[in-house]
């Protein structure tokens, strides 16, 4: 199925009826929305204090997570621990060199009497106490600089430069926070990015429809057009497309920021892949195409909200009619194997393009000639995500697509 040739809302049925648990997802098998696979969103999950997070992304990949605690350490409390310690001993050491110096001038001045060997020793001890004493500086002079240069750099992203970055210095501490803001950064820079090129598209997308509506409206006032049913309907059309693209971008906004709601409640996996089956069935057999369901016995129940999955389903089977010439056969296959519910939806079409496959979960990635928004798979991506799973798309050796999730058996 070739990309972008057709886009159907992934929560809308054979009827064109809306389906709110998904919003419309107007996709060819080949559009997409934004993460990068990197963006997903996972339900959230309450843990004890004091027990560890997930592994943070710039934590480095050959050490391992959570960190083992070093010997001595006090947790994260060890830095400010050793510090303070530090301190304690610089100022001693500057103590016992004052009384030392002090020492040595009272002798000189004849103030006091001293063995020449008492005063030799007491020479050496207070040169090694100036050696000691100027390594230390250094080392606090590195270390202010390093925190001037923390601060500068917050301040340059306070003021929207998020190209900032900072050396990752020796001090273990020190280096986990610039590796952290190094991370932050990159983050913010890139969803800025992703901000304007949504932006851009958003408004490329509006363009369209407010166009043809403005033009069937002025047409009817100025009496170009009979107030009449089939003059009407080209402005009603679009206006449903601009419903369903904003209820769109609500769904992928309310994913990317952890807020998507779930109805999780336990599914029959067979049920589920029927009753989605049942609902193309009239549309397959119009189109010529076949429709199969490859269940095994016995499948275990998954913990899942039933209609953003059926939205899902509803958007990947949609896509494939879309892409599958007649004669064609799309089939839904579902296993059960090591923890994991995977779903694989295959058709029989022209598959992926070569150039859009790494990118068709992308936001308004789409083929030429397509008419639908780009941000089909993009919900459907995030919706799959939220419920801890994970979706992905190839061509099959033998021609036609392949889209499998996968939802992890949670216990229901």
């Amino acid at each position: 199925m070739t990309v972008g040739q057709a886009h159907v809302s992934a929560a809308t049925g054979p009827d064109g009826a809306t389906d709110p648990a998904l919003g419309s997802a107007p996709s060819a098998t080949g559009e997409s929305g934004a993460h990068d696979s990197g963006s997903s969103h996972t339900d959230h999950h309450w843990r004890r204090p004091g027990r560890p997070g997930p592994r943070p992304p710039w934590w480095p990949v050959d050490e391992p997570w959570p960190p083992r605690p070093r010997r001595g350490g006090r947790g994260r409390h060890a830095f400010v621990w050793r510090v303070g310690c530090l301190l304690l001993l610089l100022v001693a050491v500057a103590t016992v060199a004052a009384a030392i110096g002090l020492w040595i001038a009272a002798i000189v001045l004849g103030v006091v009497s001293a063995p020449a060997g008492a005063l030799a020793g007491a020479i050496a001890a207070f040169a090694l106490s100036a050696v000691f004493l100027a390594g230390m500086a250094r080392a606090l002079r590195a270390m202010g600089r390093q925190l001037v240069a923390l601060v500068d750099a917050v301040e340059r992203v306070e003021d929207g430069d998020y190209a900032v970055r900072l050396v990752e210095p020796r001090q273990e501490e020190l280096r986990t926070t610039a590796r952290a803001f190094n991370a932050m950064a990159a983050r913010l820079e890139e969803t800025e990015v992703r901000r304007r090129a949504f932006m851009a598209d958003l408004a490329h997308e509006l363009r369209t429809p407010i166009a043809v509506i403005r033009g069937q409206l002025e047409a009817l006032r100025d009496g170009v057009y009979p107030p009449d049913p089939e003059h009407v309907e080209p402005a009603l059309a679009q206006a449903a497309t601009l419903e369903r693209l904003v209820e769109d971008v609500r769904t992928l906004g309310l994913a990317e920021t952890g807020s998507l709601p779930l109805d999780r409640e336990p599914v029959d996996p067979a049920l589920l892949v029927n009753e989605t089956l049942s609902a193309f069935r009239a549309r397959a057999d119009g189109a010529g195409v076949s429709l199969a369901a490859e269940l095994p016995p016995a499948l275990p129940l998954v913990s899942i909200d039933a209609a953003r999955i059926r939205a899902v389903l509803g958007n990947l089977l949609s896509n494939a009619l879309d892409h599958t010439p007649s004669g064609g056969r799309i089939s839904v296959a579902v296993a059960a194997a090591g923890g994991v519910l995977s779903i694989a939806v295959r058709d029989t079409g022209t598959g992926f393009p070569p150039e859009l496959l790494p990118r068709v979960f992308d936001r308004f990635v789409k083929g030429s000639g397509s008419a639908g928004s780009g941000l089909g798979l993009a919900i459907a991506r995030d919706v799959v995500s939220a419920h801890g799973g994970t979706i992905a798309a190839e061509n099959a050796a033998s021609g036609g697509a392949i889209v499998r999730v996968t939802l992890p058996l949670l216990a229901v």
